[in-house]
């Protein structure tokens, strides 16, 4: 079992990888040290999952070296991570969710695999560690997902470890669960382990790191040690880091990066907006879906969205939000219960008649359901149109016509392409969000149901959208947001139900600073009902 019980320091020296078009990592240095919590923050496409691709073995670099404790080590799999020590937590979920905690703890560990006992008093010494209660026979699905994470981190831990990798631990967890993930992290690195907290969120850097390395670029563009961030104000730091996450591009920024950085508070100003007045938009009652697979359905849902309205839908993923959506807009069939739309009762309305009545849907699955990957950015604008004028005329495509209306959303949404000729899955996630969203938010669009519009996406092309949903409810549109960044959701809506296992279990407006650990009490199920 591999133990740190004196200071080391895990050195990445000169690391570059790159892959076809883009140079990945691009001669990056830094050292990890025993007992501290090394922060590393950057936007999406900053390098971050490269490097510690690296250090977990699933990738190899290119040139450059790792070090551990002054001695080369080559990384050459994940057997190899494991065996010296280095634990990753994923950003999402690895274990298998029929099993029980303890049977994905044993999975693919030959040592302990016969050995229940051996394995329940691991489990044990890790609990005690990281300071929380697990049972070793609660099947991993019946868990929530602070208490997942728990057990994912004690699966990085299982053989023993020097370095513990998070990756973005916090980004769909309750407040009070990322209390208990400080907590547990604080315990872990009183051990001597090293902890990388990969975030980007300032907020976390403050509370929970001891040094901060900022990558852009594939670059490692600053670094703030742990005496200069001991010695710095939350201002400061705050200043530090923003001016190399943005560079150049900070001024223009301005305080938007200091609210999508997460260093505060992004929060509209909601509870003087008054919707009672407001025309009912969309109206459910007692919605009971039933669809394909073993996704969690909607089960007995009730509720209003009313024009102008953002209301927020949080939740641990998969627990009935996507069965939610596709009810609404008309993918998936309720068994029971009514869909009605400005008055109209659509429950046996297909697709096509929702879309024309102005119900659209943004899916999450932007890459394979919102977009054909093979077409052009032009067709992939209009194709929820095709047989509609002046697009098709007598069953043909009219590419006059398409052309002038690409042109005119690539302009006003800002999507970078080389032209409208361009296949859209050769696109960047930001920009293939933006066709979805150009698509979606015009031709007479009433109510627009998005889920998880910003997950995967760097800062400014999250601003962006964040931006274009508050218009579209600020000109009379309705939202219907299902995500599962409570940031973002505090942020847009101004109500916010919560759904668990395909219900909704309370719900609060969004009016104050409260409202965080509201829904997170909703959440974790230590209060019922609405307020």
């Amino acid at each position: 079992m591999t133990t740190t019980t004196t200071s080391e320091v895990i050195s990445l020296r000169g690391i570059t990888k790159a892959f076809p078009g883009v140079v990945a990592n691009d001669d990056i240095s830094l050292d990890i040290v025993s007992g501290q919590v090394h922060c590393l923050l950057g936007e999406n496409g900053a390098g971050k999952s490269t490097l510690i691709s690296i250090l977990a073995g699933m990738q190899q670099p290119d040139s450059g070296t790792v070090s551990i404790g002054g001695q080369p080590v080559d990384i050459s799999s994940p057997k190899v991570a494991v065996d010296l020590g280095i634990g990753v937590v994923h950003q999402h979920s690895t274990l298998v969710p029929a099993f029980t905690v303890l049977e994905n703890l044993m999975l693919g560990d030959s040592g302990v695999m016969r050995d229940t006992k051996r394995a329940t008093q691991r489990l044990g010494e890790l609990a005690e560690l990281l300071g929380v209660e697990i049972d070793p026979h609660a099947l991993t699905s019946d868990l929530g997902l602070g208490q997942q994470q728990q057990v994912e981190i004690a699966k990085a831990m299982w053989k023993g470890s020097r370095l513990l990798v998070l990756d973005e631990p916090t980004s769909m967890l309750t407040p009070q669960a990322i209390e208990h993930l400080g907590e547990s992290i604080a315990r872990v690195k009183a051990q001597g382990l090293a902890v990388v907290l990969i975030t980007h969120k300032l907020r976390e850097a403050y509370a929970m790191g001891d040094c901060v390395t900022v990558l852009r670029g594939g670059r490692n563009v600053g670094h703030i040690g742990v005496d200069e961030l001991a010695s710095y104000s939350e201002e400061q730091a705050q200043d530090a880091i923003l001016a190399a996450m943005f560079g150049d591009d900070l001024a223009a920024a301005g305080s938007d990066a200091v609210d999508l950085a997460g260093a505060g508070e992004a929060q509209r100003e909601t509870a003087a907006l008054d919707l009672s007045s407001r025309p009912v938009r969309l109206q459910l009652s007692g919605v009971t879906s039933r669809g394909p697979g073993h996704d969690v359905e909607t089960e007995d849902v009730t509720l209003t969205v009313r024009a102008g309205e953002i209301l927020g839908i949080a939740g641990i993923d998969g627990h009935g939000q996507q069965a939610l959506s596709e009810v609404v807009a008309g993918q998936r069939p309720a068994a029971s219960g009514t869909v009605v739309f400005d008055g109209e009762d659509i429950t046996r309305t297909g697709v096509r008649s929702r879309q024309q009545l102005g119900v659209r849907y943004v899916t999450d699955d932007r890459l394979h359901e919102g977009t054909v990957g093979s077409m052009s950015v032009a067709l992939n604008l209009v194709i929820k149109r095709i047989g509609q004028a002046p697009f098709w005329k007598s069953g043909r495509i009219q590419s006059k016509a398409v052309d002038i209306e690409a042109d005119r959303l690539i302009a006003e949404y800002g999507i970078r392409t080389p032209s409208p000729a361009t296949r859209a899955g050769t696109l960047s996630g930001g920009n293939i969000q933006k066709i979805l969203l150009a698509r979606e938010l015009t031709g007479g669009a009433k109510l627009v149901v998005v889920n998880k519009p910003t997950y995967g996406l760097d800062l400014k092309t999250v601003h962006l959208v964040r931006e274009l949903l508050i218009d579209f409810a600020a000109d009379g549109g309705s939202v219907l947001l299902l995500s599962t960044d409570l940031d973002e959701l505090i942020e847009l809506s101004h109500r916010i139900e919560v759904i668990s296992r395909g219900r909704l279990v309370g719900g609060v407006t969004n009016d104050g600073p409260g409202t965080a650990e509201k829904v997170g009490h909703y959440m974790t199920g230590a209060i019922e009902g609405t307020d």
